[in-house]
This record gives C-alpha cells, sequence and structure tokens, in this order.
C-alpha cells in the first residue's frame, strides 16, 4: 500500500487551519504522512498545530520567502510515493486521499490525478461546484485551470520537473501542472475530493493582479523551453488570448472591474473563442460599472442558497 505525503502550508489562517488538518487526520486512509510548514504564523496558528503535534509527521513554524517555499519544504521532507499539498484555508473531502489512490493503483501509467472541487465561502457555506475536464498539455498552456486542493501526484514524477519555482507566487501551481504533464499522463477523475474557500484575505481577492501577471510570465517561460515551446506555437493566439481572460477574471474577483473588462476585450481581440467561453467575465464587469452589481451579487446569493438547499 502507498505511503500518501499531504503537506500543508500555513501563515496567519488559524480561523481555517484546525478545519484543514482535520479534514486530512480523517481521511480513511491508513498510510498517511502529514506534514505542516507554517510561516512563522502570530495568530494563534502555531497552537493549533500543537494540539495535533502527535498526529503529525513533521512540522515547523519558522519564516520563510512564501508558500513554494513552504511546500518545497515539506516536499524535501515527505517520504510518499504519492504526494499532494493542501493549503490552509482549503479541506479534503471524506475518502477523497483513497479515492486518489485507487487512480493510480487502476493506472499505472498516470502521473498525476485530479479531481472535481467545491468552492465554499468564509463560514464553509458551498458557493460553486467546480467541475473539470480531462486535460492536455496544450490546454493546461491556455490556462484551463485545475482545482490544486483535489491534485496528487507521484514523487518520482518531480524528479524530472524539480520541485515549485519559488519565483511564482500565485500561478505557481499552474506552473508545476505544465512541467508534470510534459513528463507523463494526467487523469481527470469525476468526484469530488475538497473544498476551495473563498475569502477576503485569500490571494484571489487581496492580490488579483498577480495572477494575471504572472501568466504572461508562464508563456514567455514556456515559449523558451525545449518540448514546450513547440506546444505553445500551436496554440498562440488561444494561449495569449487566455492569459489575458485570466487577467480578467482574477482583477473582477479584485473588484477592479474596469481593468477586468478591458482585459476581456483584450481576450475578444486576439481570439473571440476564448473569451466568449468566459461570458460571465463581461457581464458581471458591466453590471458593477453601471451601478447593477448588487444585481449580481443577488445572482451569486441565489445559487448559494441553491446550493445549500435553502429555500
Amino acid at each position: 500500500m502507498n505511503l500518501v505525503s499531504v503537506i500543508t502550508p500555513s501563515f496567519n489562517q488559524a480561523r481555517y487551519l484546525e478545519q484543514t488538518i482535520q479534514s486530512v487526520l480523517g481521511q480513511d486512509y491508513p498510510r498517511l504522512e502529514y506534514i505542516v510548514i507554517d510561516g512563522g504564523s502570530t495568530d494563534g496558528s502555531v497552537a493549533v498545530i500543537e494540539k495535533y503535534a502527535d498526529k503529525l509527521a513533521w512540522w515547523v513554524s519558522e519564516k520563510d520567502s512564501g508558500q513554494a517555499e513552504a511546500i518545497n519544504k515539506g516536499l524535501a521532507r515527505a517520504g510518499g510515493g504519492i504526494v499532494a499539498w493542501l493549503n490552509s484555508d482549503d479541506y479534503y473531502l471524506p475518502d477523497a486521499i483513497s479515492s486518489a489512490v485507487k487512480m493510480f493503483e487502476a493506472n499505472p501509467d498516470v502521473v498525476m490525478v485530479y479531481g472535481d472541487m467545491l468552492a465554499v465561502d468564509e463560514h464553509g457555506q458551498t458557493i460553486n461546484a467546480l467541475k473539470y475536464k480531462q486535460l492536455s498539455l496544450e490546454d493546461l498552456l491556455c490556462f484551463q485551470i485545475i482545482g490544486q486542493p483535489s491534485v496528487f501526484f507521484r514523487r518520482e514524477v518531480l524528479e524530472q520537473t524539480g520541485t515549485l519555482d519559488t519565483n511564482f507566487h500565485f500561478l505557481l501551481d499552474q506552473h508545476l501542472w505544465i512541467r508534470i504533464a510534459q513528463h507523463g499522463k494526467i487523469l481527470h477523475v469525476d468526484q469530488i475530493w475538497s473544498a476551495a474557500r473563498y475569502h477576503a484575505q485569500a490571494k484571489n481577492r487581496a492580490k488579483a493582479a498577480e495572477f494575471g501577471r504572472e501568466a504572461f510570465r508562464i508563456l514567455d517561460w514556456a515559449g523558451k523551453q525545449p518540448g514546450l515551446a513547440e506546444a505553445v506555437s500551436g496554440v498562440e493566439r488561444r494561449a495569449r488570448a487566455s492569459a489575458h481572460r485570466v487577467d480578467a477574471r482574477y482583477l473582477l474577483d479584485g473588484g477592479k472591474s474596469a481593468s477586468a473588462l478591458a482585459a476581456w476585450f483584450r481576450a475578444l481581440f486576439i481570439h473571440p473563442p476564448t473569451a466568449l467561453a468566459r461570458l460571465n467575465i463581461f457581464t458581471s464587469a458591466v453590471l458593477n460599472l453601471v451601478g447593477l452589481g448588487a444585481l449580481r451579487d443577488f445572482i451569486l446569493h441565489r445559487r448559494r442558497r441553491a446550493f445549500s438547499g435553502d429555500k
């Protein structure tokens, strides 16, 4: 039976950290190694970690340069043949790990598996169910996004790709998925494995403008890599438009509606199908700009209530 290593990077997330830890330790998979890397939190996170210290393979609380360094620190300690990381404001659903292991066992040629994901708010209320599809390397280069908390990969593939690039802080996971997909098959599993929390302090809200910048940096990097440059050139217009669409999406999340609309139109000009596939970005940005953002909020509120089963 495979040993599975899960790493949780954390910094000042005491409000959510305990649920994250419990969601890992409460999994039904017996061969589990859990590592928590705290970046020197001052909000009570260390007390939460200490509460579960006897159930952890290793933990530390010390300053680091960010999420990528914290995860890499955990990877250096991890001994599992299957590895994942789970951020300290996200959580696993029951049976997630055992389901992922079964997929690896049934598909020995697969190096990474990913399931679907719930989006929840700061109170754990479901906002959306994010259903993915089977993606290719080209899709990843065009910023088709995978819900990171629902991703598991074989440790051996890191020997070919290397660990996370600490120069990336916002799309660091997408950068790694592209590198992994160069070296083996990735597999989508039609099961919901995790929940990702969307809240005001999350990076997608607090530093929204940075995501688009990193998307363009990834494209520039890929265009210079042996084995990737040809793949990029084959989908160049779609990839470039997708980077603008990523920019638009996160700018909208960050409350920058005018900038989001401009980025969406740049995507439309470069590759219309890519922009039109996310017409909701255009609609939401326009509603906000004409003072009808409350209508958008009402629609989102109704969707939350539908997910919760409230009338």
